[in-house]
């Protein structure tokens, strides 16, 4: 039986295909799909499609040191294959993982598939009733998302929060079998060789345990809480949906332009680190199209040659970030920094991020923002391992504006500890913290597991009957947050007219896997900050 095919897919007719040897390099277009040879596992190389979606001259670096041993090659007696660079997209692939091509790695012996011709256009049906001369205007993805975030938060959508539930431990309670959980996931995947996001966005890590482990929920506000008649289907939270989803779908975005942008970076050096870009950042024109961009890991100034950025740091006398140090324990540290007073640092530290985050678009205006970042001590100075921004003044009590770990610093915790920071500033404040909507795809993962081990840990520990809104205040996750993690992790369960919070075996099972881990962890007790406050006139930003 052959797959079933989108309604979209369906008219349209199937791709032309050119039989392999018969098309040359000038005839590969913008849109067709070609086999190029990329490095797989193992060391080997692997044969994959992929579509091009960018085609350019091969760049010269104008600040590359001529050799004395390499002769210049005449460019007309160059192979147009040498000549030729093809931004690609992997068949199947992540976005993240897109990248420049030689023309050498095309091979020409396979097929190629051309682009499907547009769907015919559809006939539009009768003018919308209404006052002559006004056009209904378009679905704004940013109000939608927005009215979205706002509808799952609001009281209507979960039960009441000051009732009280009775926890249960034991799996054997008295519910129908249907609604027990499927054990936790197992390995998952890695979509990139060589590093992971996790934050990005980009922006915060996966969690990993020590045998590869991935948990990973889904945590959708479209449910209506535990007065649902029907319980979420298991189908719903199948891990092989959840990778492909990730694997292709990418981070999410609000803009349709930065969809089409294509990647001006292949790689940046910071520090002891060669770190390979994911997304376009729109960094200055001439350091465009660089093999390498050379980045100060103390001040964030970039260089176009390693020359250059050894003068620099010659010059250079900063060896933490300029802020005020609110946190420290053993060799980790946070620095607090007014986005309004460090105008040049924290545009460079957006335009590192937007190198790892696809959908952020704001990267010039810094001064309405804080600015947290973590670093790692040594003796040579403090390295950034990541930060988080944060609102002067949220109209939703948004408690993270852009998180991120840096790709060389992932899969060891650290972005489940900035999250973990987020929350203790929003504990000192007094106030309820929920990250900014939309998330990357794989920041949105790490606060799931976040919320999940929070609330889990609480429930564990508490003795006697407890309400959601208590279980907020505890954990300053708002109640949106505690809603969905619970129906998510299906600890909800209605017997004798009342609801019961029930934790069965696989959360337990799962409970005691992450104690085990010993991961790092935030001490309050080494926090010195007071929530900042700012006058009417300090609120004021671009006037």
């Amino acid at each position: 039986m052959s797959p079933s095919l989108p309604a979209s897919d369906a008219l349209l007719p199937p791709p032309v295909i050119t039989p392999g040897g018969t098309y040359n390099l000038q005839t590969v277009s913008v849109g067709c799909k070609v086999y190029i040879t990329r490095p797989g596992p193992n060391g080997k190389t692997e044969e994959r499609l992929a579509e091009i979606l960018s085609i350019r001259d091969k760049p010269v670096n104008p600040y590359a040191r001529p050799s004395k041993d390499v002769k210049e090659e005449d460019p007309e007696t160059k192979k147009i294959e040498e000549k030729l660079e093809f931004f690609v997209h992997w068949d199947q692939f992540n976005k993240r993982l897109d990248e420049w091509v030689s023309g050498t790695r095309i091979l020409l012996h396979r097929d190629l598939e051309w682009p499907r011709p547009k769907a015919p256009p559809v006939k539009k049906g009768p003018p919308p009733k209404g006052p002559p001369g006004k056009v209904p205007r378009p679905n704004n993805l940013l109000k939608t998302a927005t009215s979205n975030a706002a509808l799952g938060a609001s009281p209507s959508a979960t039960p009441q929060h000051s009732q009280a539930l009775p926890i249960s431990r034991a799996s054997s309670s008295p519910v129908p079998p249907s609604l027990k959980r499927k054990a936790p996931h197992d390995e998952e995947e890695e979509p990139a060789e060589e590093s992971y996001d996790f934050d990005a966005d980009a922006d915060a890590d996966m969690e990993v345990d020590g045998d590869g482990d991935l948990e990973t929920f889904d945590l959708s506000l479209t449910d209506t809480g535990p007065d649902s008649q029907e319980p979420p289907p298991l189908s719903a939270f199948s891990k092989e949906q959840e990778i492909e989803k990730l694997r292709t779908s990418g981070s999410l975005t609000q803009s349709v332009s930065e969809i089409a942008r294509v990647k001006n970076l292949n790689r940046l050096q910071i520090g002891k680190y060669e770190v390979e870009t994911w997304y376009f950042s729109p960094y200055p024109k001439e350091y465009a199209h660089l093999p390498i961009l050379y980045i100060c890991e103390f001040c964030l100034c970039f260089f176009p040659s390693p020359f250059m950025l050894s003068r620099h740091r010659l010059r250079c006398t900063l060896l933490h970030p300029p802020g005020n140090e609110i946190y420290r324990h053993e060799d980790i540290s946070f620095y607090e920094i007014d986005g309004k007073r460090q105008l040049g640092w924290c545009r460079n530290l957006s335009l590192l991020s937007k190198c790892f985050l696809d959908h952020k678009t704001l990267y010039y205006d810094v001064t309405p923002f804080m600015y947290y970042v973590m670093v790692i001590r040594d003796s040579a100075g403090c390295h950034i391992i990541g930060y988080f921004s944060k609102e002067k003044e949220s109209a939703e009590n948004y408690n993270v504006a852009c998180i991120l770990t840096l790709p060389h610093h992932q899969r060891h915790g650290y972005g489940k500890l900035l999250i973990e920071f987020s929350y203790e500033l929003s504990k000192k404040e007094g106030k309820l913290g929920s990250p900014e909507k939309p998330l990357s795809d794989l920041g949105l993962l790490s606060y799931r597991a976040y919320w999940s081990e929070v609330i889990v840990d609480l429930l564990v520990e508490w003795d006697g009957d407890i309400s959601i809104d208590e279980v907020a205040q505890k954990t300053s996750i708002t109640h949106a947050d505690v809603m969905n993690t619970c129906i998510t992790l299906q600890l909800f369960k209605h017997y004798k007219g009342q609801h019961l919070i029930v934790l069965n075996n696989a959360v337990l099972e799962r409970h005691e896997r992450l104690r085990k881990k010993n991961r790092r962890r935030i001490h309050s007790e080494n926090l010195r900050w007071k929530a900042p406050v700012f006058t009417r006139d300090q609120l004021r930003f671009g006037f």
